[in-house]
């Protein structure tokens, strides 16, 4: 299979998995606002948020391949961003999979007793690490070829706006669907009662995700009407641009909801502070700092 076949498959399972975690955060987003939060446990409360940042952690390496592809490689098939794919989507998979077993564990409390929640959470866990990691390593091949020191190769034009447009489509439907729970969370109770600075963030949160949203669907407007749908070394390097840019605002939008949440969960002002300093740390590390040290580094060889 070419490189560039191998490049695009990794970029279509990152994409399912980065569509699973953003509705999860979402969702979790959302639950922190419901009603009956209140009534939790404050041990329930603080994994719900923990939950929260262990599925940004996720976010954060599901969406980091696409900005090597972009920043370091500049849109040219490697060896090294194949590689990236798959051990950022290993690495993603266990927070993710600690994630869900926190929601489990607070959900089943909510229906029965604390030991029957412990028990679910952990045979999830169990079901989890064995399908995604016990499995994967016990059928993995001796001899994987894996060419991470592979020179970017020459790809075709055709591939390139593909491969755009692919990680285009891999981030902006857990955007909508986070911009979605944002909207929702405007009208509960709950977030009616929140300080006026909470809002404020949240309000800017909401606009940034929906600048992401207009950012990511600018390629496939651009493609289509102003390039009749042709492939075209402009609308590559035009595209290119709005996807480099979009997860930005993403990174500052989880960040200040996570300082929301936070402040709604835990009964602690300094907490939702470095939670989403956390947040802000890891995701342009990942998405922008890491890419630029690398491309400079590989400049300079």
């Amino acid at each position: 299979m070419k490189l560039e076949q191998k490049l695009k498959i990794a970029l279509n399972e990152n994409r399912l998995l980065v569509l699973g975690t953003q509705v999860i955060f979402g969702f979790q987003f959302n639950g922190i606002f419901q009603e009956q939060f209140e009534q939790l446990p404050d041990a329930s409360r603080a994994v719900a948020c923990s939950g929260l940042t262990l599925l940004m952690i996720a976010i954060g390496f599901l969406i980091a391949p696409s900005m090597q592809h972009r920043l370091v490689e500049r849109g040219q098939d490697s060896g090294r961003v194949l590689a990236l794919a798959t051990d950022f989507a290993g690495y993603a998979l266990l927070p993710f999979s600690i994630a869900l077993t926190f929601d489990i564990f607070i959900a089943i409390e909510r229906i029965g007793r604390a030991s029957s929640a412990i028990l679910a959470g952990g045979i999830f866990f169990l079901a989890a690490s064995t399908a995604w990691y016990v499995l994967a390593f016990a059928l993995r091949r001796k001899k994987q070829p894996m060419p991470k020191h592979q020179s970017p190769q020459s790809t075709p034009l055709e591939a390139q706006i593909d491969q755009l447009l692919t990680e285009a489509r891999l981030i902006i439907p857990g955007a909508q669907a986070l911009l979605g729970f944002q909207l929702t969370v405007t009208l509960t109770q709950a977030f009616a009662k929140l300080p006026a600075v909470a809002k404020d963030c949240h309000a800017a949160a909401l606009c940034c995700v929906a600048l992401t949203v207009v950012l990511l669907m600018a390629p496939a407007s651009l493609h289509r009407i102003a390039f009749g749908g042709e492939d075209d070394p402009q609308f590559l390097n035009i595209g290119s641009l709005f996807v480099i840019a979009a997860p930005l605002p993403l990174a500052i939008a989880i960040a200040l909801d996570t300082y929301v949440a936070a402040g709604r969960a835990l009964s602690s002002s300094a907490a939702p502070l470095a939670l989403a300093a956390a947040a802000v740390v890891v995701l342009l590390g990942l998405w922008y700092a890491y890419p630029l040290w690398r491309r400079r580094l590989e400049q300079g060889a």
